[in-house]
């Protein structure tokens, strides 16, 4: 194991445990993986996060073999499928959070209630028909409802986020969460507003440029001296 490779698997685990301290997860419900070398990394199954080393994170290949003899999540295929049919994704995250768990149960999808949703790359975070979880039926209604999205929900199961860092995933992860919060808290009241899709093409767009910018892109600013 390389120092770099090392680093990764520590970062993956930090993630998992960051999952349950920021109660987007319990437990050892969710999963993390994301690319290394020819293949990738994923949290193995069934080992408390709080005892996890790096030595217990599972390298696997895309023709599902692995090293070692620690046994990885149940949910590798989906992982997997989602790595190889999004080049531009690096890590998955998946979580049973509890609100985006529960519009799941309903079988919706979660509209653009606010502009924040545009963070999943559109309008809406789709849910993907029931399948049984760590089937291969599961993987692949994961992989068509996150087309051109990063994130989608599994019907009566959970989220899955994915993006082009474990942090970035997770922080998907949360914000995916907090949607899902908003949209139940409006479904008292019926089915509430919804931005369109030019109004969110337009957040898209804005997100690209939001946060920290090396400075040749912040145009009409001037660094101070």
């Amino acid at each position: 194991m390389t120092e770099d490779e090392r680093v990764l698997r520590t970062e993956l685990i930090e993630a998992c445990r960051s999952m349950n301290r920021l109660g987007i997860n319990k437990g050892t419900s969710g999963n993390i993986s994301v690319r290394n070398g020819d293949g990738f990394l994923i949290s193995p199954t069934g080992i408390p996060y709080d005892k996890l080393e790096p030595e217990h994170v599972v390298q696997m290949n895309w023709d599902a073999t692995f090293a070692g003899d620690v046994l990885p999540s149940s949910e590798w295929r989906f992982h997997r499928d989602i790595l190889q049919a999004r080049p531009d994704l690096k890590s998955v995250v998946h979580t049973h959070s509890t609100f985006a768990t529960s519009v799941s149960i309903l079988e919706k999808d979660i509209p653009a209630v606010h502009y924040s949703i545009a963070a999943a790359g559109g309008s809406s975070i789709r849910c993907a028909p029931y399948e049984l979880f760590g089937t291969q039926e599961l993987a692949d209604v994961v992989v068509k409802a996150l087309e051109g999205r990063r994130a989608c929900l599994m019907a009566h199961h959970g989220v899955i986020a994915a993006h082009v860092s474990i942090a970035r995933a997770l922080a998907l992860a949360v914000t995916v969460e907090e949607l899902a919060h908003q949209y139940l808290l409006c479904l008292p009241f019926g089915e509430p507003p919804v931005l369109n899709e030019e109004q969110i093409a337009v957040v898209t767009e804005k997100f690209k440029t939001y946060g920290q910018q090396a400075v040749p892109a912040l145009e009409g600013l001037r660094q101070a001296s």
